[in-house]
């Protein structure tokens, strides 16, 4: 394993930052001595992990469906060493025949164009100081169909191809674009999916899915050379192998 013992001095951008996987993503970098930007709609929540957190958090209100919203927290933040991909919603969890246009478009916007948004905004200044790691959360959704998902698995199925495109076009310049599939996650978004009844991932047990803090954890590793193998492609937290070489076995 050769995970980052030392993260200090660099900018962590996270997007979807106010609870979950990225507000635990802020704490894990953070402690390896990383400045952490929380980028999230909700103020309030990431005003309260900034205070939490102290000197290397900065809260960021932001809507990453409007571009000149990211485009200013970006430029508010700094120069940018890792692009961390987090914001995404589940629902509204319906089937293609009775969903919500409106609805199913806004979850598009964020599970897809909050991606592009985030990785527009960085490129620029990554590429001209050499690099750095844009890291995208996506999901098992990206790969095959679920009931009553379409709109989640088309956006995951859309951000994964930002990636390859991502790595196509600018891996000669130092950027490492990996996506992390997490498997399920005790999150408020396993809450939804659960209220909602419908297909079997609502049915699981909650104790068989996996604590926030293992795809933070991950995200760090996956900052290392020891994850490079992987630029262009997915990490899976469903890897035996890959659960070891990021130590949470």
């Amino acid at each position: 394993m050769n995970m980052p013992k030392d993260m200090t001095a660099k900018n962590v951008l996270i997007t979807g930052a106010s609870r979950g996987i990225g507000a635990e993503t802020a704490r894990v970098f953070a402690a390896q001595g990383a400045n952490v930007g929380l980028m999230a709609r909700s103020a309030g929540a990431i005003d309260a992990l900034a205070a939490e957190i102290g000197a290397q958090a900065m809260a960021l209100p932001c809507d990453v469906t409007d571009y000149a919203s990211v485009e200013k927290a970006v430029a508010a933040f700094g120069p940018v060493d890792v692009l961390i991909n987090n914001a995404g919603v589940i629902e509204p969890i319906s089937h293609l025949a009775a969903a919500d246009p409106a609805g199913w478009g806004e979850a598009i916007d964020i599970n897809v164009k909050g991606v592009f948004n985030g990785m527009r905004a960085v490129l620029p200044e990554m590429i001209k100081q050499g690099g750095g790691s844009i890291l995208t959360i996506s999901s098992g959704a990206a790969h095959y169909p679920i009931e009553a998902w379409s709109h989640y698995c088309a956006s995951k199925a859309a951000a994964n191809m930002l990636t390859q495109c991502l790595h196509l076009e600018n891996a000669k310049d130092g950027i490492r674009a990996i996506g992390l599939s997490p498997g399920t996650v005790a999150t408020q978004m396993q809450r939804e999916i659960k209220a909602s009844g419908i297909n079997p991932v609502s049915e699981l047990a909650w104790d068989v899915h996996i604590p926030a803090d293992w795809p933070a954890r991950a995200l760090l590793w996956m900052c290392s050379a020891d994850a490079d193998e992987f630029c262009g492609l997915e990490v899976s937290l469903r890897d035996a192998a890959i659960l070891g070489r990021v130590g949470l076995v």
